[in-house]
């Protein structure tokens, strides 16, 4: 079982989706969070319901100033940082030939640099401590490509890869880092690609169904957690079986 009692972590873009069904769960699982990001009235409110376990901080993950505070609350509260979850992201659909260079950027400072900067700023207290678990939250779309996800999905790709090469120089520091990659999943994000939750709802998944944020914080808190303690440099796909090969169309069982 993935517990994380005494466990202090950071999760950013905590104010909605994944990251509040993570930070929820994390402190059902008896861990203190530092939640983060920039939708402060979400996010406070998140912290204010799970009470003396977290605290949010308003942060832009593009930002290592912002990362700075981040790990200064971690350790002001808290007494440190044993685990950090890069949540936070942006996203868009558009085709290759319509996007610009601009828009890349963009996106880039935040769903890569964004874990880019996060990890550098907590390896050094880990390091001192020989002890941590980093889970960078990818996508469906750093393992394969997607027709209208050029720019969110080579920073996705650029995660993965990321993951696996520091996973490689840390692990002789006790460090574990990981990667996770959701597919459809009913969050505010991807509210705009009309996935409604449900059985049946979403026939080309072979589990026919779209998942609930928690279903991936469960996955999350896994790795995060010392149950999984010779797991490092990895991806978990948690998708309902889309990238296990071709699906089948609903109704021909």
């Amino acid at each position: 079982m993935a517990e994380l009692t005494g466990k202090v972590a950071i999760i950013t873009g905590a104010a909605r989706g994944q990251g509040e069904a993570e930070a929820r769960l994390f402190v059902a699982k008896g861990a203190k969070v530092v939640l983060t990001d920039l939708l402060e009235e979400d996010g406070a409110k998140v912290a204010a319901d799970l009470g003396d376990a977290a605290r949010f901080v308003r942060h832009d993950v593009a930002d290592p100033d912002d990362w700075a505070t981040v790990v200064e609350t971690a350790v002001r509260e808290f007494g440190g940082v044993d685990i950090l979850i890069n949540n936070a992201a942006i996203y868009w659909t558009n085709g290759f030939a319509d996007e610009t260079a601009e828009r890349v950027e963009k996106i880039m400072q935040v769903n890569f640099f964004g874990v880019w900067h996060g990890m550098q700023a907590v390896l050094p207290l880990m390091k001192a401590k020989r002890a941590g678990a980093i889970v960078n939250i990818s996508s469906q779309a750093g393992l394969e490509g997607l027709p209208g996800h050029s720019a969110y999905g080579a920073t996705k790709w650029a995660v993965r890869g990321l993951s696996k090469t520091v996973a490689l120089e840390v692990g002789e520091h006790g460090i574990r880092v990981n990667s996770v990659h959701p597919g459809v999943i009913d969050t505010p994000m991807i509210a705009a690609v009309g996935v409604e939750r449900g059985e049946g709802k979403f026939p080309t998944v072979p589990m026919r169904r779209v998942a609930a944020p928690e279903e991936v914080a469960e996955v999350v808190a896994f790795l995060a957690s010392d149950a999984a303690s010779y797991v490092t440099g990895t991806e978990l796909v948690v998708d309902g079986g889309l990238m296990a090969g071709m699906t089948v169309p609903a109704g021909t069982y």
